[in-house]
Formats: structure tokens, C-alpha cells, sequence
């Protein structure tokens, strides 16, 4: 007899191979595609956190010297007021020993700032007796809120390798770095660069003698760095993978003008030498006499009258000011000294800053001009991470004082 094939016992065919195989492909492809976007979400978070603390820190550092910058320190009682009072604390350049802007005749940049001030419990003294120039050495007067216990007694808190800054009611200033204290006779030694001692003019008795704190931060391009560097031989990282900073100014429209004419008190700025004089120790300077580089002699009434012009007449508003103004002079306390500055730079009462980072993978920056500063090679659009901007305003609070 012959035996008949159980139904049970055929096997599958070519065709329902196939299709078997089809429908399993198909399922696979559907969890791959569900898996791989959390993939690229589990690489992608990390990057995208660490993007917004880089722009903490970042916005951290700024906020707080941006905020100090122009204080001046009080010693045995006496406030010296803000610096904006003397000089320009805050300059849109680099400024220090090292690849200074204004040896290379830069007088702007947007992607830069200098901010100067000193610490509050700084040392603080005069000078005693006029300086020769050049000068590596300089008489002072002791240190008015030091006693006996305290290390270098009478120039307490002065110490080696201490930076230092110089300055004088006429718009001049130098910075520093003592070299070392003479507590004996009263004398520090100083070198006021890496080339030599030369100061911008031989400072009288009375110019003002402190600790300096000096930052300028700048954007490296050619590393994608924030740095900082601190005006001597020091450049640091603050933050990595910055693609774009910059820098705006707002400003007092009003010019500074005098208060007071017996005392030459002024609203703000330096104050201008007394009639039908010229300031002692200033060899090269160039104006009149009576004359500074923010104040001219007014011929109809014989007072000193403000050279700067008002930017907008009957308003208090802030103005913005651009970087023609900020160049075009002129220039405190005189042009040609290395330390000069345009004087309106005296009237900054707000800085704008743009900070802008990128994520450090290239695949996850796509190839759009428009959301990446630095294209890469990313392709899946779920899983880019467009560069992240920030803008805000930081107002010195040292910038709006009183003399």
C-alpha cells in the first residue's frame, strides 16, 4: 500500500520563505529606527548640557569683572573714588605687557575688553617726592591704616611681584609690577614692562599709588576659545568652543563739565588743569594752558568748557557708541604717550555682550550656515545641535558714582 504525506509534515515553500523574510526585515527596520534616535538623543543631551554650562561660566567671569571694573580703594578712611574719576578702567582692546593692542596702534576691537579696577582692600599710598624719567624706583608716603604688626611695616600689603597701577587727576596712568618693597626708606621698586621702566610722563608728588587688578578677554579664534589674560605674562582658557564674542558700549550722552570752579570738581573724568596752567611733569603736553583732552577754554566766558560734544541733545538716554567714536580723539591725557585712550571711553556706563558656543562634535553640527558658525558633518536632522547665543548687558556699578 502505498504510504500517504501527512500535511503536517510538508515544509514552507520559497514563497512563504520570502515573505517570512520580508515582514522580518521590515520589523527589524522599524525597532532600528525607533532605537536609533535614542541613541543619537543619549549622545546628544550631554553635549547640549555641556553647551549651557560652558555659557554659565563664561557669562560668571564676565559678569563679575565687568561689574568691578573702574572701583578705586579706600586706605586710612580715604576713598579714592571711582577710577573713571582719573583714567579709562574699561578699554575695548588688550591691553597689558604682552601683544598689547596699543603698541600695535589698535585702537578697537569688538571681540576684546580690558576692565581694570582695585581690590577693595588694597594697598594704597602716594608719592612723596617727584620721579625722575625713566624710573625703576619711587618714594612714597607709609601706608595710613598699617601698625607695627604688620609685614612690611609701613608699606604693609605691598609685596614682590605685586601688580600695580600710577595715575594722576591729569588722565595719565601706568601699570605695573613691583619688584621690591623698601620698608626701611619707604621706596618701591618697579618694572613698568618686559622692554624697561619708561612711565608715560615723570609723576609729581600726590599721584596715586595701588594694587591693580587687570583682566582682558578676548576671543582666540584659532582655538575657539574664550581666554583671559592678566595684563603681565599670563594667558588662560575660560571656556572652550566659543565661536563668536563681541562687545558694545553705551554711554553718557552728556559731556563731563566742571561743578565745581574752585575746587575743579567735574561730573565725571579727570579734572582739568587750573587756569593759565599746564600740569607738572608732562614734557610733551599739548594743549594750551588750562587745557586737557577733555576740557577747552570757553572764549566768551574765560571757564573751562567741555571739548566733547553732546551726542543727545535733551536726552538722558544711553547712546551707542560705536567704534568711529571711540577712536577719533581725543585721546587722554595725550596722544602721544603709549598708555593714551580716546576720551570718550569716559562716558561707558553699559557693556553689551554676545556669547556664542558650539557643540564639540562635528557630527552633530550639520552643514547650515545660518544655525552653525562651524559646519560639520552631521546628516541626521534629529539629532543636530545648532550653536547657542546669548546676549545680555552688565552695568559697572563703579561707573555711576560721585567724585
Amino acid at each position: 500500500m502505498t504510504p500517504v504525506a501527512r500535511r503536517s509534515e510538508r515544509g514552507f515553500t520559497l514563497i512563504e520563505l520570502l515573505v517570512s523574510l520580508a515582514i522580518m526585515v521590515g520589523i527589524t527596520g522599524v525597532i532600528f529606527s525607533l532605537v536609533d534616535p535614542s541613541r543619537g538623543t543619549y549622545d546628544q543631551q550631554p553635549q547640549v548640557s555641556d553647551m549651557q554650562q560652558r555659557l554659565r561660566v563664561g557669562t560668571s567671569f564676565l559678569t563679575n569683572d565687568i561689574i568691578m571694573a573702574g572701583a578705586g580703594a579706600p586706605s586710612g578712611g580715604n576713598l579714592l573714588g571711582s577710577l573713571l574719576n582719573y583714567f579709562a578702567p574699561i578699554q575695548p582692546i588688550r591691553v597689558g605687557w604682552l601683544n598689547s593692542d596699543v603698541a600695535a596702534g589698535v585702537l578697537y576691537r569688538d571681540d576684546a575688553i580690558t576692565l581694570m579696577y582695585i581690590p577693595w582692600d588694597a594697598p594704597h599710598t602716594t608719592v612723596e617726592d617727584p620721579m625722575p624719567q625713566p624710573s625703576s624706583e619711587i618714594k612714597v608716603f607709609e601706608v595710613k591704616d598699617c601698625d607695627e604688626s604688620e609685614t612690611n611695616y609701613p608699606l604693609c600689603r605691598f609685596y614682590e611681584g605685586q601688580a600695580a597701577v600710577i595715575f594722576d587727576e591729569t588722565g595719565a596712568w601706568d601699570d605695573m609690577v613691583i619688584t621690591e618693597v623698601q620698608t626701611g626708606s619707604v621706596h618701591l621698586q618697579h618694572n613698568k614692562s618686559i622692554e624697561g621702566n619708561t612711565f608715560s610722563k615723570r609723576y609729581q608728588s600726590g599721584a596715586q599709588i595701588a594694587q591693580l587688578m587687570m583682566r582682558t578677554y578676548y576671543l582666540d579664534s584659532d582655538t575657539h576659545q574664550l581666554k583671559s589674560y592678566d595684563g603681565y605674562l599670563r594667558d588662560e582658557a575660560v571656556i572652550d568652543n566659543v565661536v563668536d564674542l563681541k562687545f558694545e558700549y553705551f554711554g553718557d550722552p552728556r559731556p563731563p563739565y566742571v561743578t565745581d570752579t574752585s575746587t575743579l570738581e567735574t561730573t565725571y573724568g579727570p579734572r582739568p588743569p587750573k587756569l593759565g596752567t599746564t600740569p607738572s611733569g608732562s614734557d610733551t603736553w599739548p594743549w594750551p594752558p588750562g587745557e586737557s583732552c577733555v576740557y577747552s577754554i570757553d572764549p566768551t566766558s574765560g571757564q573751562h568748557a567741555p571739548r566733547l560734544t553732546d551726542l543727545a541733545p535733551g536726552s538722558t538716554a544711553l547712546v551707542l557708541l560705536d567704534e568711529d567714536m571711540l577712536t577719533d580723539g581725543p585721546f587722554c591725557p595725550e596722544p602721544d604717550v603709549p598708555a593714551h585712550f580716546d576720551a570718550d571711553l569716559l562716558r561707558i556706563r553699559k557693556v553689551g555682550i554676545m556669547l556664542r558656543v558650539q557643540v564639540e562634535s562635528a557630527n552633530l553640527r550639520g552643514p547650515s550656515a545660518a544655525l552653525f558658525k562651524n559646519p560639520g558633518t552631521g546628516t541626521n536632522l534629529r539629532t543636530l545641535v545648532p550653536d547657542q547665543e546669548i546676549r545680555f548687558d552688565i552695568t559697572p556699578r563703579n561707573f555711576n558714582l560721585g567724585r
